[in-house]
């Protein structure tokens, strides 16, 4: 039996801008995971089943082109199927033996009800399968090779989106990151064996692990309605070619590189300065695409978290799911956000930074 695990994300700073080759983002991988686990099979052809999914099961086989095949053909799990065959192809390459497995999804991302807290659980376990189907045929892979492993595999099933949260699912704890040119990397994708492209230069990726200040606290609270990342980054699309929609790459970038330089000098006051930054570009992008990022909710989440004494903003897309506050660890009012949050229908998750070589 093979078992691998993958954190969740959450964005801190650089949404939207982090869509756009050049422009960074700041991003940490938190203590929800999916673990995928894979078992030889009793048959020829080998099951995906998952916790969240109990209904579901699927078989699926390998053709002798190296793509995946299975049944029924529509089924629940893009993201593991399109992670196990890049996986394949590779082992094909090296002229490895591919046998069946039974693959099982399990998650805690999501709470027992199964509500969604917008913590990445596409990357998380595609991440996931890629790591648990490397080792189970016997694959010696690097986190780069594991990150554009399912990287290609993501892109390919979402079709959108920076790939920022597969890079915080296989990193794991904060990192600053910047995309590759997704339209090469699709291209090229499609001409090279993936031995190639997992060793090759990505034109513009940048992946740089950042260490917090010791007394900065992550404080997280779910606004409980869940929003879908990929439908407000498509609504997006048609915004970027307005000036300014160019304005607010240039600022996002500025302010982006600005918090970079503060958490690389352990400087907790400006990493709050420049979040409370980021938001405010944030809102004016909103008001000029006519999307809304910042709902009534995650206003009050950050009036709550501003008002003792942290900066805060919405994580990620926006919409809804959650909003993130940076707090002095220290400060005498940080220990009250969480229950301020809970007396006006803000949920505070108990999350914590994953840190990869903590859970091997």
């Amino acid at each position: 039996m093979i078992t691998a695990t993958a954190p969740g994300k959450l964005y801190i700073a650089g949404e939207y801008a982090v869509v756009t080759p050049g422009y960074p983002a700041i991003l940490v991988a938190v203590d929800r995971t999916v673990t995928v686990t894979l078992t030889p099979p009793q048959a020829t052809t080998g099951t995906i089943t998952s916790d969240q999914n109990k209904r579901a099961r699927v078989t699926w086989q390998t053709t002798p082109n190296g793509t995946i095949t299975t049944t029924p053909a529509a089924h629940p799990f893009p993201y593991v199927t399109a992670a196990l065959e890049m996986v394949l192809r590779l082992a094909q390459e090296r002229g490895l033996e591919i046998r069946p497995a039974n693959l099982h999804v399990t998650s805690t991302l999501d709470d027992a009800a199964g509500k969604k807290y917008g913590l990445g659980s596409s990357a998380a376990v595609t991440v996931a399968t890629v790591k648990a189907a490397a080792r189970y045929y016997h694959l010696a892979l690097t986190k780069t090779a594991l990150f554009k492993l399912a990287a290609v595999a993501a892109y390919r099933v979402q079709g959108n989106g920076s790939l920022g949260d597969v890079a915080a699912s296989t990193f794991g704890s904060w990192l600053a990151y910047q995309t590759c040119d997704r339209e090469w990397l699709m291209k090229t994708a499609n001409r090279v064996s993936v031995s190639q492209l997992i060793t090759m230069e990505w034109p513009q990726l940048k992946i740089t692990p950042l260490t917090p200040p010791p007394a900065l606290q992550l404080l997280v609270g779910w606004t409980g309605t869940p929003a879908s990342t990929a439908n407000l980054v498509a609504q997006m699309d048609h915004h970027r070619v307005k000036a300014a929609y160019q304005q607010f790459l240039t600022a996002s970038r500025q302010c982006v590189n600005a918090m970079i330089r503060a958490f690389q000098s352990g400087d907790l006051p400006a990493i709050q300065h420049q979040l409370a930054v980021n938001r405010t570009l944030l809102t004016k992008l909103a008001a000029v695409s006519g999307i809304n990022i910042e709902t009534p909710t995650l206003t009050r989440l950050v009036e709550i978290a501003c008002r003792l004494g942290a900066q805060a903003k919405s994580s990620g897309a926006g919409g809804g799911d959650c909003g993130i506050a940076l707090a002095d660890r220290h400060a005498p009012e940080t220990s009250r956000i969480a229950a301020a949050w809970q007396a006006t229908g803000i949920t505070p998750l108990a999350l914590h930074v994953y840190a990869e070589e903590e859970h091997q």
